[in-house]
């Protein structure tokens, strides 16, 4: 089995990580249920959208040959015959010079083939109307079936659902989705010097940060976050605690005991169960180092750094990307500070944006691994690639918005 200096690039992680994913479980939900959430099949088209031929304007329906050569000084003059009401059915055939008042979204009468806007018109006594302005034939119409086809396809599997969607899906009546649910995900906060956020810090204990952080961001994912009682840094308690977590969830996170000291020992209680699978214990980052990930019954588990920088630095990088689906927000910057970085490794830095007059500045925030301020006052953060040594004031870079 891999041991901790045998590192891995971060790609071969991100890699590792997605081969080794749970499948999730899938089941129907009602579309006010389905924001964010994962297509888990096809939708297909029940029928045609709009279901007849429909005005997009508030204005007279017409035949658009009868407005041809209609102008301010030279208006068409039709015969007003009546008016299409809203939510009502069209029963009525238009004829030649004549038209029919129709609101926005009214079902266009028979051999009416254009609309014209009101604004263009004017009425005459009851029951002549004045055109002064030509409309082609479709001409401020929506045509059944022009917005969706029965049997077209509409989403493809996979695809996560915005607002937009939803509203579409029910404007064709469907109102239950077949989705992914969102994956379970455990936390576990270890380590002999933590203590529950209600206790003040006695001595050298600190309280407990990444139990927070990471639910936070679990949920930022879409995904449930569990959080589990703080753990000391003994076998048998972590053991005990991984054991019911594996049981509830489909993915855990063990934040703390990483490493390889003495006290460290998430690798050995990884090891003492019969059915794992080491994946990676060693990454060539920074922060996040003693990250590692392992497959035990189908259950995924990642050991993050105890720091909380490293520790959510590392769900950002490695796991985010992987649970939240959606493309990640990015915008270019003018970095304002030299970086040096090592070769051979990935540099994740934290960055503050500022607008200096029109031109959007990355300042770095450099810091130790333990500090939380750090993150709380980043906008995002930039990626120094495995095979730079830095990065020169000056340049445009790429930020990572969180």
């Amino acid at each position: 089995m891999p041991e901790f200096f045998k590192v891995i690039k971060y790609e071969e992680a991100l890699g590792c990580i997605k081969d080794n994913l749970p499948r999730p479980a899938s089941g129907k939900i009602k579309i006010n249920e389905a924001w964010n959430k994962v297509l888990a099949k096809d939708i297909i088209c029940p029928e045609d959208m709009p279901p007849f031929d429909r005005s997009t304007v508030d204005g007279y329906a017409v035949i658009a040959k009868d407005t041809f050569g209609a102008s301010e000084s030279m208006p068409a003059f039709l015969q007003y015959i009546g008016e299409i009401k809203m939510g009502e059915k069209a029963d009525l055939a238009l004829e030649e010079g004549k038209c029919v008042w129709i609101p926005t979204g009214g079902m266009l009468p028979l051999n009416a083939n254009a609309v014209v806007m009101v604004e263009y018109t004017e009425k005459l006594g009851e029951d002549t109307v004045l055109i002064n302005r030509p409309v082609a034939p479709l001409e401020n119409i929506i045509q059944k079936g022009e917005d969706a086809r029965k049997g077209q396809e509409l989403f493809k599997k996979g695809k996560f659902l915005r607002p937009q969607d939803i509203g579409f899906l029910a404007s064709l009546g469907i109102a239950e989705v077949e989705v992914f649910m969102p994956y379970r995900v455990g936390i576990i906060s270890t380590g002999d010097e933590i203590i529950p956020v209600e206790e003040k810090p006695d001595g050298a204990k600190i309280r407990d940060v990444n139990s927070y952080s990471l639910a936070a961001a679990v949920l930022a994912c879409s995904c449930a976050a569990r959080n589990y009682p703080i753990v000391r840094d003994n076998f048998n308690e972590l053991k005990a605690c991984l054991n019911v977590a594996l049981r509830e969830n489909d993915i855990v996170l063990i934040s703390g005991g990483s490493s390889v000291g003495v006290m460290d020992v998430t690798l050995q209680v990884l090891k003492s169960f019969p059915e794992v699978k080491l994946l990676f214990h060693g990454l060539a980052v920074k922060p996040g180092k003693p990250t590692m990930g392992a497959r035990i019954g189908g259950k995924l588990v990642v050991g993050l750094p105890g720091h909380p920088v490293s520790a959510l630095t590392i769900f950002y990088v490695l796991l985010k990307p992987l649970l939240s689906g959606s493309q990640a927000v990015k915008t270019e910057a003018v970095l304002q500070a030299n970086i040096s970085s090592q070769a051979g490794r990935d540099d994740f830095i934290p960055v503050v944006l500022r607008d200096n007059d029109g031109v959007l500045e990355a300042w770095p925030l450099l810091g130790k691994s333990g500090m939380m301020s750090i993150l709380a006052m980043a906008d995002g953060y930039l990626h120094i690639p495995y095979e730079k040594q830095g990065l020169l004031k000056g340049e445009k870079i790429e930020v990572i918005i969180f």
